[in-house]
């Protein structure tokens, strides 16, 4: 199906319903410490530079975990693979799962700032925030790359036409 709008008149539903169109890859975002810590899924996290390392990812200013990104001024980036599923259900609130209990489950850890990493991610990146830019409902948030952790899984979570799909290494 072929859906096109006349110029000016993209509303909130159609524009979702074309984002849903492009593939990205599943990450959660996590900041705060011991209690007081959210996280929330996104498909919008790209590198800003490679020297100094800094990555952007943004944030819509009316979830839980803006405000714990804003008080701690830290947040990690954890990549995620197929095995991650439920995770990333988790933390997009499907079943009405919230705070703490999202994490319930799968093994988090530290490294430098604080946040929660996911031990297991494909890759994880833990940031201290640098700035955060309000543009329309969200945050654009910077990040200082602090510490990283990676492991050749082979295999990526995307998110694609409104799910989550595994995406395979050929070899």
């Amino acid at each position: 199906m072929t859906l096109s709008t006349p110029p000016g008149l993209v509303d909130a539903t159609t524009f979702r319903s074309a984002m849903r169109l492009i593939v990205g890859n599943v990450s959660v975002i996590n900041a705060g410490i011991g209690e007081d810590r959210s996280g929330l899924v996104v498909i919008s996290v790209v590198s800003l530079s490679a020297e100094p390392p800094k990555v952007i990812a943004c944030v819509n200013r009316s979830s839980s975990t803006w405000a714990v990104i804003e008080r701690h001024r830290h947040f990690a980036v954890n990549s995620l693979g197929p095995q991650h599923q439920k995770v990333a259900e988790r933390f997009s609130g499907f079943g009405g799962i919230k705070g703490k209990d999202r994490y319930a489950g799968v093994e988090w850890t530290t490294m430098k700032t604080g946040a929660s990493v996911l031990a297991d991610a494909v890759a994880a990146f833990d940031c201290s925030l640098d700035e955060m830019i309000d543009r329309g409902s969200h945050s654009i948030i910077i990040g200082s790359v602090k510490a990283l952790h990676t492991q050749d899984a082979g295999e990526a979570l995307i998110y694609w036409r409104g799910g989550y799909r595994p995406l395979r290494a050929e070899v």
